[in-house]
């Protein structure tokens, strides 16, 4: 399948899902390349394994496989059925969890060590904070001390809410703009910044 053709079908892929549940999807348009580019640019081999939350079309997915990210060490969390499968169908080395990244506690360990870096494409300025809060809570599970979680957004400001950073003892910074995304998006940073999980009341 040529360039042109794959983003037509990611296009009309992503429509139908806008359509058919808006709140799931949170964005006007899929992930650009300018993107893309930025939220990965500072990955290498190092940073595997490489967990991926909301990956959608999987923009962000071939962005780091360009970079010499092997497949096999991506595991790809969609709760979409149709991303899933198309991921599936697109990705075959890669580890495809078709589920609600809310239940990432649950799952025991995604590969035989934790992951190095996580990516979220998710919508968290849409989400409730205590939906937010379990998102992190089982995405930090997985990610090995020192690790970050990097996390796009539409708007200037972290989207992770202040009392969920606090209980969660995180701290933020942004990464860049990806001022030629439509709409444009900002890259956020996050790591913990105690090297033990917190309790939490």
């Amino acid at each position: 399948m040529s360039g042109h053709t794959r983003t037509l079908a990611d296009t009309l892929l992503f429509l139908r899902s806008l359509l058919r549940d808006p709140s799931r999807v949170g964005a006007v348009a899929p992930s650009g390349r300018a993107l893309a580019n930025l939220i990965t640019a500072d990955f290498s081999i190092s940073d595997t394994p490489i967990i991926e939350l909301g990956p959608g079309t999987g923009a962000f997915t071939e962005a780091l496989i360009a970079r010499g990210i092997p497949e096999h060490r991506l595991a790809l969390v969609e709760a979409d059925p149709s991303f899933a499968r198309a991921l599936k169908r697109r990705f075959p080395r890669a580890r495809v969890l078709a589920m609600d990244a809310t239940n990432l506690e649950r799952v025991a360990g995604l590969f035989e060590e934790p992951a190095g870096t996580i990516i979220s494409g998710l919508p968290l300025l849409s989400m409730p904070n205590p939906t937010v809060a379990a998102i992190l809570e089982g995405a930090f599970q997985h990610l090995r001390p020192g690790g970050a979680l990097y996390q796009f957004t539409y708007v200037p400001r972290c989207p992770v809410p202040w009392p969920v950073m606090y209980r969660m003892e995180l701290e933020a910074r942004r990464v860049g703009c990806a001022w030629a995304n439509l709409p444009p998006a900002f890259v956020y940073r996050l790591r913990r910044v105690s090297s033990e999980w917190p309790r939490l009341a």
